[in-house]
């Protein structure tokens, strides 16, 4: 096993995120970097794929071996512990595989002292130490495949234990729970049904394709919080939810409440829309540091 640093050495300003390149620069682990950076955090990342891409959408995916994924999540961890993990394009099952061993010896780790300084030594708890964001990106917005459709029942046996959030959009929570979800109601449905299996995980589902971008927010207590959103016309919508995701990540570790950083991350995903530059032929980029204007 490799050898983590105790929790008191986790860097609180460092984040990282295991994901794909998307090489035009809007979406994938390049825009959760940019998402950390303009949150004021230091950013460390894993490459899951190469793909051939650009704002016309997705040609070409390369899985990277994943022997070497583990080997970089294991050398990184070692020395930039993070405080948090932002996971999106897996890309398949034997990557996922790597990404739970690594997630399984990591929170091990970091939260063996913890249990030990528990009287009667109780086992550790479930929930991680560190907040684990899932984004799962099953399908690109132009339609590619980016995870086999057989390997959502490898989400679901494996890593969604490991995670404490999930941010799938409708069509992934229908992918998620095989229901339909076209409408609030519905994706309030399937949200209960998605968390009746994992009882830990905050689930977001989120709206923002969708004429009236309502976002949800589940908590493991039960109760439900709708985030009423405003459409806003524009074609600079590629990577908004790594952009979510990341920004999400970012208000939990700023101590931000559940409900706070669902809002906050919202809220930082509409100005990136709003103050996006007219780049590209298809759906283009948002503005990740338009705070900074």
């Amino acid at each position: 096993m490799p050898d983590f640093s105790s929790p008191a050495a986790v860097a609180p300003r460092t984040l990282l995120t295991i994901a794909g390149h998307d090489p035009s620069n809007g979406a994938g682990i390049t825009a959760d970097l940019k998402t950390f950076s303009a949150h004021r955090f230091f950013g460390t990342s894993v490459l899951t794929a190469l793909t051939v891409q650009s704002t016309l959408g997705v040609e070409e995916v390369q899985p990277v071996d994943t022997a070497f994924v583990r080997h970089a999540l294991d050398h990184l961890a070692a020395d930039l512990p993070p405080a948090g993990i932002k996971i999106g394009m897996l890309g398949s099952i034997a990557t996922i595989a790597a990404v739970v061993e690594f997630l399984a010896a990591y929170r091990g780790a970091i939260q063996a002292p913890a249990a030990r300084a528990v009287a009667g030594n109780k086992p550790p708890s479930r929930q991680s130490p560190v907040p684990i964001i899932l984004d799962p990106i099953l399908r690109s917005t132009s339609g590619a495949d980016l995870l086999p459709p057989d390997a959502v029942e490898s989400l679901h046996e494996t890593l969604l234990p490991l995670v404490t959030w999930i941010t799938p959009n409708w069509r992934e929570l229908s992918a998620l729970t095989t229901l339909p979800v076209e409408t609030l109601n519905e994706a309030e449905a399937a949200s209960r049904a998605l968390a009746r299996r994992h009882p830990h995980l905050h689930i977001v589902a989120t709206a923002g394709d969708h004429s009236q971008p309502t976002d949800l927010l589940l908590l493991p207590s039960g109760d439900m919080h709708r985030y009423a959103g405003e459409h806003i016309e524009s074609n600079a919508t590629h990577g908004t939810g790594c952009a979510f995701s990341s920004s999400l990540l970012c208000h939990l570790i700023l101590r931000d409440t559940p409900v706070e950083a669902v809002r906050g991350a919202k809220h930082f995903v509409s100005e990136a829309i709003r103050h996006a530059p007219n780049l590209g032929h298809g759906n283009g980029p948002l503005h990740l540091f338009w705070q900074f204007m």
